[in-house]
C-alpha cells in the first residue's frame, strides 16, 4: 500500500539514507527543545522521546501520510555527547571520544495520520562504536573538510570520518543516523514496504552492472585466473564519479609546470604497463601530506606533500609506476568489489545518480582506497614499479632511494591516519621485493622489517 512518507529531519545524512534506499518522502520539519539528559529515563527512552516530539510537532503540519522522526546521542561513560555547540566543543568532543568505545544510541518514532486515530510506533537501535585516539592536528584537518555542528559526537562514519573509525559492533546505518533495519521493521507494521522500493533501485542498478553475468579472465599482473563481477566500462565510470568526489574535495596544484612534469612521467610508464585498454589520468593535489592514490579506471592522484621530498624524475617515476601497478592488477576496483554490501550499495547508486549521493558514495569510496591495501597487493605493486620504471628508461633504484626517504621521514613524525607509511607494508620489505625484481643480491639489512622511530 502507498502512502504519502514524510521526514520530520533536516538531516543531510538521514536524507540521503532514505533516497538511496529509493523510499519517495518530503521533508517536514519543526522545532522543538530536545531533551539533553536523561534523568530518570534510560538513554533509549531519552531517545524515544524526543523522535516522538519531532514527529509530533510535524504531523501538525500535514493531513494525512507516514511521519518519520528520528534521534540520535553519544553516550560515553554514562556521559551524553549530542551535536556540538561549536567547534571548540566540537574539538573537545571528539578528541575524549576517541580515547575509549562509546554507544550511538538512535530513537525512531512514526506517526500514521489520516482518517481515524491512525498508529504511533517507537523503537531504538545501539551501536558501539571503537575509533583511535585523534591529536589537536588530526581533528583540525578532519574539522577543515568536515563540519561536525550537524553530528552527533562531531563525527561521520560515512565519509572522511572512516579513517579513525576502527570497527563497530552493530548497525552501520545508526551511526549514520537512520537504522534502516528498523525502520523497515516498523514500516512493514504500517503496509509499508521499503523492501518494495529498495528492490526498484537495486533491479535497476543490477541490470546495468551484473546481468552480463560473472566473467573470468586472465590478470598478467597477478598471473592468476580472475572473476569479475562488472566491466572495464564500469570500472572506468566508477573511478570517474570517485575523481569527480576528490577533484571537488581538494585543490589541484595550480603551477602547471608540477602537472605537466607528473602527467609527462605518467605516460611514459603508461606506454610500457601491462594495461593498455584504458585511459589514464594524473593528477596533483595540493596537500601536504607524503601520500599519492591511484582509483579504479585509470585515475592517479599524488600530494605535492610527497613530490615536495622528490629528488628526482627517477623517484617520482617510482611513486607513479607503484599506482599504476595497482590500477594494472585492478587492486582498486577489486578492494571495492569486496567491501561491505551498504558500501557497494552507495558506490553503484552514485554510477546512477546525481547530486548528494554521488558525492558521498564516492567519498566512501576514496576514503576505503586511502586506507590501503592488502602486503601482498602492496609489495606487487612495489615489484611493478621497479619493472615499469626500467622499461621506461628511469633508473629504477629511483624506486628504492625514496622508499628510504620515506622510512626516515617515518621515523622522524608520527603516523597519521592518511598518511602512506600507515597504508603501505614495512620498508626492508619493500626494497626487498624491488631489489628481487632487478635480480640484485640481498644484504643482512634487506630481511629487517623492524622500523623504530627517532626520540
Amino acid at each position: 500500500m502507498i502512502k504519502n512518507i514524510y521526514l520530520a529531519s533536516d538531516s543531510k545524512a538521514r536524507k540521503r539514507l532514505l533516497e538511496i534506499f529509493g523510499l519517495k518522502f518530503r521533508v517536514v520539519s519543526g522545532k522543538i527543545k530536545e531533551r539533553k539528559t536523561a534523568k530518570k529515563m534510560s538513554f533509549a527512552q531519552l531517545v524515544k522521546r524526543n523522535a516522538l516530539d519531532k514527529a509530533k510537532e510535524s504531523a501538525k503540519r500535514i493531513k494525512s501520510g507516514i511521519i518519520i522522526a528520528a534521534d540520535t546521542i553519544c553516550v560515553q561513560d554514562n556521559k551524553i555527547f549530542g551535536k556540538p555547540k561549536d567547534l571548540k566543543d566540537a574539538k573537545r568532543m571528539l578528541k575524549r571520544l576517541s580515547r575509549n568505545p562509546q554507544w550511538l544510541y538512535t530513537g525512531i518514532a512514526i506517526i500514521e495520520k489520516g482518517q481515524g486515530q491512525g498508529q504511533v510506533l517507537m523503537d531504538y537501535e545501539k551501536t558501539k562504536v571503537y575509533m583511535d585516539e585523534l591529536t589537536d592536528d588530526e581533528i583540525d584537518s578532519y574539522f577543515a573538510k568536515v563540519s561536525p555542528l550537524d553530528k552527533a559526537g562531531s563525527f561521520d562514519i560515512q565519509g572522511r570520518g572512516a579513517f579513525f573509525v576502527r570497527r563497530i559492533e552493530g548497525c552501520f546505518y545508526n551511526v549514520v543516523g537512520l537504522p534502516m533495519r528498523k525502520l523497515y521493521l516498523m514500516l512493514k507494521k504500517l503496509d509499508v514496504n521499503l523492501f518494495i522500493f529498495a528492490l526498484s533501485v537495486l533491479c535497476s542498478l543490477f541490470s546495468v552492472f551484473y546481468l552480463t553475468g560473472c566473467s573470468t579472465e586472465y590478470n598478467i599482473a597477478t598471473k592468476q585466473e580472475e572473476a569479475y563481477y562488472y566491466t572495464t566500462d564500469s570500472e572506468v565510470r566508477m573511478g570517474k564519479s570517485i575523481a569527480k568526489a576528490v577533484e571537488k574535495e581538494y585543490k589541484l596544484v595550480q603551477d602547471p609546470l608540477i602537472q605537466k612534469r607528473v602527467e609527462d612521467i605518467g605516460k611514459k610508464l603508461v606506454s610500457v604497463c601491462d594495461r593498455k585498454e584504458i585511459n589514464y589520468t594524473f593528477r596533483v593535489l595540493d596537500e601536504k601530506d607524503v601520500n599519492a592514490v591511484s582509483l579504479p579506471g585509470g585515475f592517479v592522484y599524488v600530494n605535492k606533500g610527497l613530490i615536495d621530498k622528490i629528488s628526482d624524475d627517477n623517484e617520482l617515476a617510482g611513486v607513479l609506476a607503484h599506482e599504476i601497478g595497482h590500477i594494472v592488477a585492478r587492486h582498486s576496483i577489486k578492494k571495492l568489489q569486496a567491501m561491505q554490501e551498504y558500501t557497494i550499495f552507495r558506490i553503484l547508486t552514485a554510477l546512477t545518480s546525481s547530486g548528494g549521493q554521488v558525492g558521498s558514495a564516492a567519498d566512501a569510496a576514496f576514503s576505503e582506497l586511502l586506507l590501503g591495501y592488502s602486503r601482498e597487493d602492496e609489495l606487487l605493486a612495489d615489484q611493478l614499479a621497479a619493472r615499469y620504471t626500467k622499461l621506461a628508461g628511469y633508473d629504477p633504484h629511483g624506486v628504492i632511494r625514496f622508499l628510504e626517504k620515506l622510512q626516515e621521514i617515518n621515523r622522524r613524525a608520527p603516523i597519521k591516519p592518511h598518511s602512506y607509511f600507515r597504508t603501505h607494508p614495512c620498508v626492508p620489505d619493500r626494497v626487498r621485493v624491488v631489489k628481487q625484481e632487478l635480480g640484485e643480491k640481498m644484504k643482512f639489512d634487506d630481511y629487517i622489517n623492524i622500523e623504530q622511530k627517532s626520540k
